[in-house]
């Protein structure tokens, strides 16, 4: 896709603005109202240009604009080529295709989920902030010995080179 050829992201920058203003300025169609060109991928032999869009459309009626404005995007499809082909000066204009970008309603969604993760979070630290232990506060068992000093840790301390009446291990070899 575009990402590897650099002429092919120039041509897709290209011809996202070309688009977008041709919507806007020469075609005169209101199902292409609220249209927006989020996004041109050009294939790296530029013969083929997918052209994401989306609509902002009314509550409960997104999918029937959605179709309507496909419909009239397809029939446009030849005059927006032209006019990529006048604009860009390619000797072979890449043919449009033209796909509903679903990341900008995705992206709704989850904001959507994030904030009702935070509303828990919140609710969580209020009832963490008045809680109380359902018995002890610390339930583990501890020794009620003193604390013994770091010095004494129970073995006894002892020097190997020291002469303890026991001999070496030399003194223990089997013959």
């Amino acid at each position: 896709m575009a990402g590897t050829n650099p002429r092919a992201a120039r041509i897709a920058a290209l011809i996202q603005r070309v688009i977008a203003s041709s919507i806007e300025r020469e075609l005169h169609d209101k199902r292409l109202i609220n249209i927006t060109i989020t996004e041109v991928r050009v294939t790296n032999d530029l013969q083929i240009a997918k052209v994401y869009w989306t609509q902002y459309g009314h509550q409960g009626k997104e999918a029937g604009e959605r179709k309507r404005a496909q419909q009239a995007l397809d029939q446009a499809k030849g005059h927006l080529r032209t006019l990529v082909g006048r604009k860009a000066g390619l000797r072979l204009t890449p043919q449009l295709q033209f796909v509903f970008d679903e990341v900008p309603g995705e992206a709704h969604e989850i904001e959507d989920i994030l904030v009702m993760a935070r509303k828990r979070d919140e609710e969580l630290a209020k009832a963490r902030a008045n809680a109380q232990y359902a018995g002890d506060v610390d339930p583990y068992k501890h020794d009620d010995k003193p604390a013994q000093d770091a010095d004494d840790d129970g073995f006894d301390d002892f020097d190997d080179d020291a002469d303890d009446g026991f001999g070496d291990a030399e003194d223990f070899r089997i013959a």
